[in-house]
């Protein structure tokens, strides 16, 4: 079994997504490990603002299995595969990690190179996984979130799920 990270983002009709995004992890995986959500800024294009997070499951589903599933369950959720790739999306699923390993695997490079350039998976990622290291840099989440330094604003936002408050917004 591999612990695998994953990050969910959405910026069409959001906590639909999120939540059926999350439905279905639950459904293959059984118990998630589920980052606080947040709000940020389109990156990389004018478009609303997304709901991103991560979280975290135990698998022995291989890499491409993994990235087949999760296309499959983009396409279900309206996302046009042939989409440019800066443009609004329904559901945006990505494998940040799959244990320790590194390098290319089943066509999806690993770990995912967005951890270290966006807040908004740094973030969350710290936050449910503060001492896990990056296995290329060797550093852990929390510290890496820590020393991060960028303009890219997040927020928390209320969120729940399945009668659950996951986050909370602040103020």
């Amino acid at each position: 079994m591999a612990r695998v990270y994953i990050s969910i983002g959405s910026n069409i009709d959001r906590y639909r997504h999120v939540t059926a995004a999350l439905d279905a992890l639950q459904d293959w995986f059984g118990e998630l490990v589920i980052s606080p959500v947040y709000e940020s800024e389109s990156v990389g294009f004018d478009g609303s603002d997304f709901l991103n997070l991560v979280v975290g499951v135990e698998t022995d589903l291989p890499v491409g299995e993994l990235s087949a599933r999760f296309k499959q369950l983009e396409r279900e959720n309206g996302r046009k595969p042939d989409a440019p790739k800066f443009s609004p999306r329904t559901l945006d699923l990505d494998i940040l990690t799959w244990g320790n390993v590194t390098g290319v695997t089943d066509g999806v490079e690993l770990p995912r190179a967005e951890i270290l350039k966006n807040a908004f998976v740094l973030r969350p990622l710290a936050d449910i996984a503060p001492e896990d290291v990056h296995p290329v840099c060797s550093e852990s989440y929390g510290r890496l979130w820590q020393a991060y330094s960028t303009d890219q604003k997040l927020w928390p936002v209320d969120f729940t799920w399945q009668g659950r408050q996951i986050s909370q917004a602040v103020g």
